[in-house]
């Protein structure tokens, strides 16, 4: 259990050296034999100091919970050959003795073995003269790939013997001594599971002033002391709150990760551009992005592993896979001959070695900047160039970058406090560490970006081929490289699971428009004219891609002596930077722990720890939850040491409401495991404690099984039956829907057996990729583009043809067809938009004794008939034009841009099945795929005008989908009306669809802002608590509250025990606001919606609780077949009950509505094309009813001004559809009847009264967007 728990700052702390003894006979025998040379010796391990510090017997009558939680399961230490005795190593942890039989234990993954080499790396040698302090850092790796690091502080101390007398220390003088004066090194290494730098450094440093006066025994004590300090220590959880320790005289800090996915940074990130030049850094990127072999070589031991750390935090969230060593002792240099990738640093001394030692190494020397390479195999090859614009944005930003601290100080007055110089220092550090991240973080995404375009999510397919083909050709071998590795290959689950990292933040948020509208039509990858014009004045598609260029081989760069970048060192040039937005960091100063370490001391230190928490969580304001949580994490921590379980469980479970991304899931499970029988009873009787158990226990019953494989495409080498087709063309990326690639499976069937075979299948995917390409290299001139709309792609191109409006090529967008001229200059003649189209024929005209193919095209405001003699191209555009004329017709009669969009596919599938297969019979076969001309054909839809002149526009929340899902609930959220403060203006529009998906619009363009999941169960209820929360209710029980200028969700209500029903939101301006939550079961919630308490609760007598309304401080709840009106407490009011009038079944509430303006109360029941309208100031009277024609069902209904607009389904034009009746309040009567749906409406939402969206059931998906009046 041990291991699930965080661990402290210390794991344990070692000392190494030789003992006095000894050394000093190794040097008497040595200069009896009159040697010159100080002997070397091996060192070993005198100490290890392990927590905990105090005896089992003192924890037990303290009540510390350590047995169960701290004290993690330990393993023997053992050397190669044989076991290491216990007499030759003292182990510190406290009060207990250790018999000589017993190992010494230290925790699980640490190897004592090789430590004593990696504490001395360049060997053990006492010296004739004291030399500095030296520190030096250690990354251990287990089978795994877990890390351990440790920080290794080196000092030296005279040989004599010495004695403390008077509390001072007497050295024994040289002519007393009967050895030289020599000076005998000690090593302190301090084991962490984080990487804290930085800050171990400067606790070690404040021990070794203490250190130096004392001898052995005494040093034992101070490390003991210190030892025990650290590993009371927690590390500090995700995100804004760092630890400030007082080590005496320096105050540590303990910084956190920035959140869950981060890693920890307490290290310098711009010591590699104090070594390397910027290209050089992007060329050990590269080497480590394609897996080299590496090795660095330095004088300094502290810069191995520094460095090395940087190169791996840049890459950061690609993450290296392999073995990473980067300190090798010299007893370790065999290591480098490994056949595996891996990173690791040695002494520069060894470079010749080295070299000489294996193949295919990279060698970084960071002492002189070089960057060399061993002799190479023939499958090892000269190192790619990185690409060269992401490579060009990198330098030029580096550049500016303030990497000189002391040019930074000029202008400040001197520090004359050591810990304002600290702090000085830290801050100018943080934020240059900030800078280097965003600066690396851009160039992994300028480097990947386009790498989703190739991903299919549904079947895990990553098609890389068409990747490498999008690549421009002197960054080709870059990727043909990387897309191997096992790096990549990790980079790719995280993108097809969709996690939510910095990458993906930072794609989220530098998405375009355009990019958000192309992504909601689904539509084939074309340019459209706004990337043409730009990509025309990008200097990265100036030069042809047959004349692919790169960065200089920067293998060839030799350092030159003198400044690394600019001849100043001072940069201010903000001409490329971006604005830096630093997050508020707080701090939280860890309580002074006393001494001599008894249990009492510890638990003293304990009570004190949770007070100043409790003071914390008091002050903190409740809008202030991030750093809520932090506390209540670390409050939890410590009563979970004090043995405080249910405390612990209590403030674990505060992490719902205040942040759910740090709750400690595998803690709490264990801690509910081994609850004993009184606490857990204690528990049951809390319901907030006894609903996270059962939370905990349920969640550990779902085994869910994570599909983790990434499949590369391939094409297929069996013949495929129609269900095989599916799912190859799906993986392809040519087309997700599945009626439209059954379409193309008759296609490519005609006239012979219902399979495909695979020689078919690489035509026609041939054929359609080589066309996506040519597209792309489609470059229309400037007096071309100006004609067409910033959004328009040209998606077919014929061949040249004479048309009665000149020599040229017809080209078709998705919007019109237009003519590019040919002659001297390439021109445009308009030819007809799709929408004013009026006929279009394909006939033959007569050239001498030919008959000549030609298409007619006769457009509305246009006298002359376009004629085109297309030859055999004909009949295939003559079915292009038409199938395009009838998908505009059917979207402007639908306002649905998709259907253009699904006309565009079938016009371009119809183009691959034509030039893909060899038959007499391709028109037939690519007629196959004329949709929407047939259903015009045969199946005139029309749209009734009432439905048509409301109607203003509709979207599709589940585009990208392989099948549509139902449309739950709807809620729109006006914008801010201070932009400045969060950056985001827009109204938004959320939509709730099947298993937890929730897709957010944006309000003002309709396209696609975010789409993220809350749980994996139907959502039932959305309501905008406040500005910056929107509440969901789902069937899970749980409320999820998401941050509207984040789009996350970090808090969760659980206090519900079945399916949340309904949310309202009452606002008052007195008080702050309350919100009520309704769960199935008849249990209303009050809410207090600053602090997320409960301010009351209460339970209905009813089995089933469908929907609440708040008017006039009362409840009206909606119960099986009767209303009732309950003051806020649940006392009950009012009872209005349905009548059942002569039917066989009891009625059943479906939805009701509140109309207060006019007194009405109008409601609906499930099964019923029936209205019922009571009177509120008099609920005693009968109701009025309304039956709505041609209505089968009423499912929701809403308050729009003076209008009912209810929601349902109904027979129009002979089939069952969605239908939206207005029923005007005054006169009860019936003002339109909307038929905009092909499945029924299940949601409404208002617009600030100006719009109506509605949102259908799961046969069609969409939302449809209603003018109110």
């Amino acid at each position: 259990m041990g291991e699930l728990l965080p661990s402290a700052v210390l794991e344990l702390c070692v000392l190494v050296g030789v003992p006095r003894g000894k050394a000093r006979e190794g040097c008497q025998a040595f200069q009896k034999k009159d040697v010159k040379s100080i002997p070397s010796f091996e060192p070993e391990i005198l100490s290890v100091f392990v927590p905990p510090f105090i005896s089992k017997q003192e924890l037990q009558t303290t009540h510390i919970n350590t047995n169960a939680f701290n004290k993690t399961k330990r393993r023997s230490f053992r050397k190669k050959k044989e076991k290491f005795k216990i007499e030759n190593t003292r182990i510190q942890n406290g009060a207990q003795k250790v018999p000589e039989t017993e190992d010494i234990t230290v925790p699980k993954d640490v190897d004592l073995n090789g430590l004593p080499q990696l504490c001395f790396p360049g060997g053990f040698y006492i010296t004739g003269e004291s030399r500095d302090d030296q520190f030096h850092f250690l990354v251990f790796t287990d089978v795994c790939g877990n890390r351990t690091y440790g920080v290794v502080a080196q000092y030296y101390q005279p040989m004599q013997d010495g004695h403390i007398s008077n509390g001072q220390v007497h050295w024994e003088t040289v002519q007393a001594s009967r050895v030289a004066p020599y000076f005998l090194p000690f090593a302190i290494c301090v084991i962490s599971r984080y990487p804290y730098f930085n800050s171990l450094k400067d606790c070690l440093s404040c021990l070794l002033v203490q250190l130096k006066p004392y001898k052995d025994l005494d040093v034992d004590d101070h490390i003991k002391e210190f030892a025990a300090k650290l590993s009371l220590i927690p590390s500090p959880p995700p995100g804004p709150l760092h630890l400030v320790f007082n080590m005496k005289p320096l105050q540590v800090i303990f910084p956190s990760r920035e959140d869950p996915d981060s890693p920890i940074i307490d290290l310098d990130l711009h010591l590699p551009f104090l070594c390397f030049k910027p290209e050089q850094v992007l060329q050990i990127m590269t080497c480590i992005l394609t897996e080299r072999k590496i090795v660095f070589f330095s004088s300094d031991w502290a810069l191995l592993t520094l460095i090395s750390e940087c190169f791996m935090l840049y890459l950061h969230p690609i993450q290296w896979q392999h073995t990473f060593v980067p300190i090798l002792s010299r007893q370790m240099l065999d290591f480098v001959m490994a056949p595996t990738s891996f990173l690791m640093g040695c002494h520069v001394d060894h470079f010749e070695e080295v070299c000489k030692e294996a193949d295919d190494l990279i060698l970084i020397n960071i002492d002189n900047g070089d960057i060399a390479q061993s002799k190479s195999s023939e499958d090892e090859t000269e190192i790619p160039d990185i690409p060269l614009q992401a490579g060009r944005i990198f330098i030029t930003r580096i550049e500016n970058l303030p990497l000189h601290y002391d040019l930074e100080l000029c202008h400040l007055s001197s520090c004359t406090d050591l810990g304002e110089i600290q702090l000085r220092r830290r801050k100018w550090q943080q934020k240059l560490n900030s800078e280097i991240q965003q600066i690396t973080l851009q160039l992994i995404f300028n480097i990947f970006r386009e790498v989703k375009d190739h991903l299919n999510y549904e079947h895990r397919v990553f098609n890389s081929e068409e990747f490498m083909k999008t690549r421009q050709i002197g960054d080709q071998p870059f990727y043909r490289k990387v897309l191997e590795t096992y790096m990549f290959h990790f980079f790719l689950k995280a993108r097809l699971n969709r996690r939510m990292d910095a990458f993906a933040r930072l794609e989220l948020s530098t998405r375009t428009e355009e990019d958000r509208l192309s992504s909601m039509l689904d539509s084939p990858r074309r340019l459209t004219m706004e990337k043409m014009v730009s990509k025309r004045f990008n200097p990265q598609y100036m030069i042809s891609k047959r004349m692919g260029m790169s960065l200089p081989n920067l293998q060839d760069i030799d350092p030159k002596d003198g400044p690394t970048r600019n001849s100043s060192l001072r940069c201010i040039n903000t001409k490329h930077t971006s604005k830096l937005i630093s997050k508020p960091v707080s701090t939280f100063k860890v309580p002074e722990i006393h001494f001599p370490l008894v249990g009492q001391c510890v638990q003293s230190y304990y009570i004190d720890f949770n007070n100043h928490l409790s003071r914390a969580i008091n002050i903190v304001s409740p809008d202030n939850s991030a750093l809520l949580a932090r506390y209540f994490y670390l409050r939890g921590l410590i009563c979970l040491m004090q043995g405080k379980l249910l405390n612990a469980l209590l403030d674990f479970q505060n992490l719902y409401k205040t942040d759910i991304r740090i709750f400690p899931t595998d803690l709490v499970k264990k801690m509910v495991e081994t609850l004993p029988p009184s606490d857990r009873s204690q528990a049951d009787q809390k319901p907030e404690l006894k609903r996270l158990i059962s939370q905990v226990l349920d969640k550990q019953r779902e085994i869910t099984k994570v599909d983790d494989h990434v499949k590369n495409f391939e094409l297929p080498k069996t013949h495929m039956q129609l269900d095989d087709f599916v799912k190859r063309i799906q993986e392809s990326g040519i087309v997700k829907d599945i009626d439209t690639i059954h379409r193309l499976f008759d296609a490519l069937t005609v006239g012979q057996q219902k399979q495909i075979d695979p020689e078919t299948f690489k035509d026609f995917y041939n054929y359609w990729k080589e066309t996506e390409a040519e597209a792309q290299d489609v470059n229309l001139p400037p007096t071309v583009i100006e004609h067409l709309d910033k959004n328009e792609c040209v998606y077919k191109l014929s061949s040249s043809v004479k048309t009665n409006k000149g020599v040229g090529k017809i080209a078709m967008t998705q919007k019109r067809l237009f003519l590019l001229t040919e002659g001297g200059r390439p021109g445009y003649e308009d030819i007809t938009t799709f929408r004013d189209i009026e006929e279009v024929k394909s006939t033959t005209v007569a050239f001498l004794l030919l008959r000549i193919p030609t298409l007619k095209i006769k457009a509305t405001f246009k006298k002359e008939v376009f004629e085109a003699n297309l030859k055999s191209e004909c009949d295939l555009w003559h079915l292009m034009v038409k199938e395009m004329w009838a998908g505009k017709k059917m979207a402007d009669d639908h306002k649905d841009p998709q259907y253009i969009q699904q006309a565009l596919t079938n016009v371009l599938l119809m183009d691959a099945v034509v030039g893909a297969l060899q038959s007499s019979k391709i028109i037939y076969a690519a007629s196959k795929l004329s949709y929407f001309d047939k259903m015009k054909n045969e199946v005139p839809m029309m749209v009734p005008k009432t439905t048509s002149e409301t109607l203003k526009h509709k979207i599709n929340p589940s585009v990208g989908e392989t099948f549509p899902q139902a449309v739950e609930v709807l809620l729109y959220t006006p914008g801010q009306l201070d932009p400045a403060a969060h950056g985001d203006a827009h109204s938004k529009l959320w939509c709730a669809l099947s298993d937890g998906k929730v897709v957010v619009f944006d309000a003002s363009t309709w396209s696609i802002q975010h789409c993220f999941k809350v749980g994996n169960s139907k959502l039932k209820c959305m309501v905008m608590a406040e500005q910056s929360q929107v509440w969901i209710g789902s069937q899970d029980s749980i409320i999820y509250l998401i941050n509207t200028h984040s789009i996350s969700c970090n808090k969760q209500l659980n206090d519900h025990r079945f399916e949340i029903v309904d949310i309202i939101v009452e606002n008052r301006d007195s008080m702050s606001s309350e919100a009520y939550s309704c769960s199935l079961d008849g249990t209303v919630i009050a809410w207090n919606i600053s602090t997320l308490k409960v301010n009351r609760r209460f339970q209905l007598a009813c089995e089933t609780l469908t929907a609440i309304r708040f008017h006039n401080n009362r409840l009206w709840c909606c119960i099986g077949n009767c209303i009732l009106v309950v003051t806020t407490n649940g006392f009950i009011r009012q009872k209005v009950k349905m009548e059942d009038n002569l039917r066989d079944l009891p009625l059943s509430l479906l939805c009701f509505q509140l109309f207060p303006e006019k007194d009405q109360m109008w409601a609906s029941c499930s099964g019923s094309n029936e209205l019922y309208i009571w009177n509120m100031t008099d609920l005693s009277t009968p109701s009025q009813k309304i039956s709505l024609q041609d209505c089968s069902e009423i499912t929701c209904m809403m308050k729009v001004k003076n209008q009912l607009w209810v929601g349902g389904k109904g027979l129009s034009q002979g089939k069952i559809k969605g239908k939206i009746y207005v029923i005007d309040a005054e006169t009860k009567k019936v003002e339109k009847e909307l038929v905009g749906h092909l499945d029924a409406v299940k949601a409404l939402c208002s617009a600030e009264d100006r719009y109506v969206l509605s949102g259908s059931g799961k046969e069609e998906g969409k939302i449809a967007i209603w003018k109110a009046e």
